[in-house]
């Protein structure tokens, strides 16, 4: 990922944690904790007896969020019964990185027209063009059936969890069919979140730019245009959400009967275990991990197939001691520690399909940032980059925001920095990668709802564009996904 320091890859994904800063006066943490088996009847006491609160109550996979200002909590936590792990929260925070001002062609693009001044966007779409076979599938299936009147039946939802969707966008609001804000009042001391569950509407941008590649339906085109979608907003004003926001989502996702989840987030965790300062009372399991592991059972036992991403920090996710280095050198300066093995969360989680990001101009690389692995990797679906004279020579004044991927952006929002328009954006990172396959893992469940998340799986890994080295890769996996091939495979 060295190329891309002071750049934009549109939105990467870090990790971070719950904590105040070293020497200061004692604050309040959040803490994640798993349990073994239940959530004892008493779980509010014990808590409070060992200097906490508890802030949310995930029984499903016997889980707590909670939060204490007392800097022996962990240590008090050591003697109940049941705990198998408790950590300082992992946090995944969307971040910006910004265009270098002195690079000669890392202006914002201002060659695309204004949505006023066109009927369609779909020249700019090439990587919808490629994985829909330009356009092909939607005679086979859009995810939904329009009547006569306008209005549409969604054979399939897909369930985006994210920063939330502008459900006033023209391209999407059709398609939207609910959602839900997980974001608790005043997150981040923002006085603006009220913890309305019904405020699901997206404050960063990046909820929207996916919401568009799964089922946009106007100037854009979405994989599949008559999918439905639900948002589950996870993610803040200030783009970050620790793992019990997103656990919750998972949870309540599956119990609103999605068909599929897109998880266009990602982190790093230990397998074994992580320490912060001096903590000498770390657990051997890592609670984030197991709550993930849990939360993505129980959704694909409800027949959920779950995508994520693969990531952007161009690592090999085969490699778990080169993850725990790169882990220790980004987050040492905060006092977190990190041994044993790790692995990206929830991309090398099992049951999940996990998705790189190719490029438009090359079949044997992918985008320079996009995290790979022969044993990580599922498929690739295009995420877009900088263009191939930037990908040989790294050079800030050769880069070219036109590689980047075209999708929806929120209204109401001053345009994206890699282009001058309004209500839709150029982005790239394996986050635009994800949702091309969530849209055709819904596509598919629309063409047959009889199918169950490994069939789904199977199907897109079987009908994928071979690219890269024959067979499956560690760049690439089984290939380039693809909507048409998907479709038509089920037709043979």
């Amino acid at each position: 990922m060295n190329k891309l320091i002071g750049l934009v890859i549109a939105i990467s994904l870090i990790m971070t944690t719950f904590i105040a800063p070293a020497g200061a006066a004692p604050t309040k943490n959040n803490y994640t904790i798993a349990f073994q088996k239940q959530i004892p009847a008493d779980y509010a006491l014990i808590i409070s007896k060992a200097g906490g609160e508890v802030l949310r109550v995930l029984p499903e996979v016997s889980g707590l969020e909670v939060q204490s200002a007392n800097p022996s909590f962990l240590n008090n936590l050591k003697a109940v019964e049941g705990i198998q792990a408790a950590n300082l929260s992992l946090v995944i925070k969307l971040d910006n990185e910004k265009i270098n001002p002195l690079a000669a062609n890392g202006q914002p693009v201002s060659d695309i027209p204004q949505a006023n001044q066109v009927d369609s966007y779909w020249k700019y779409q090439w990587d919808i063009q490629r994985i829909t076979h330009n356009g092909d599938s939607y005679a086979l299936e859009t995810g939904g059936v329009e009547r006569v009147n306008g209005t549409v039946i969604h054979k399939a939802v897909v369930g985006i969890i994210d920063s939330g969707i502008d459900f006033t966008h023209p391209d999407l609001k059709a398609n939207i069919v609910g959602g839900q804000n997980f974001v608790p009042a005043n997150a981040d001391g923002d006085s603006t979140e009220t913890g309305d569950p019904n405020d699901y509407g997206d404050r960063y941008g990046h909820g929207t730019h996916v919401a568009g590649f799964i089922a946009s339906n106007g100037k854009m085109k979405g994989i599949g245009p008559n999918l439905g979608i639900r948002a589950y907003r996870i993610f803040s004003a200030s783009g970050s959400s620790p793992t019990p926001w997103i656990i919750s989502a998972i949870l309540q996702a599956a119990k609103d009967k999605v068909d599929v989840i897109n998880m266009s987030i990602g982190g790093f965790d230990t397998i074994s275990r992580y320490t912060y300062l001096d903590d000498k009372n770390a657990y051997s399991d890592v609670a984030d991990a197991l709550l993930y592991r849990r939360a993505i059972k129980y959704a694909v036992d409800h027949n959920v197939t779950i995508v994520t991403a693969a990531g952007n920090e161009s690592l090999n996710l085969n490699n778990p001691t080169t993850i725990t280095s790169y882990l220790n050198q980004v987050y040492g300066d905060s006092g977190l520690q990190f041994k044993g093995a790790s692995r990206e969360i929830p991309g090398q989680t099992p049951g999940v399909i996990t998705v790189s990001s190719s490029n438009e101009w090359s079949k044997d690389k992918i985008a320079f940032y996009s995290n790979y692995g022969s044993r990580s990797i599922d498929v690739a679906a295009p995420g877009g980059d900088f263009g191939p004279i930037y990908d040989q020579t790294g050079d800030l004044n050769l880069l070219d925001l036109h590689y980047n991927t075209f999708s929806t952006y929120p209204t109401y929002m001053e345009p994206y920095i890699t282009s001058n328009l309004r209500g839709y954006a150029l982005m790239q990172g394996s986050s635009m990668a994800s949702p091309k396959v969530a849209g055709i893992a819904g596509v598919i469940k629309a063409y047959n709802p009889g199918l169950t998340p490994a069939q789904v799986a199977a199907l897109i890994r079987q009908t994928a564009v071979d690219l890269g080295k024959p067979g499956t890769d560690a760049l690439f996996g089984a290939g380039e996904a693809n909507t048409y091939y998907a479709l038509t495979g089920m037709k043979k």
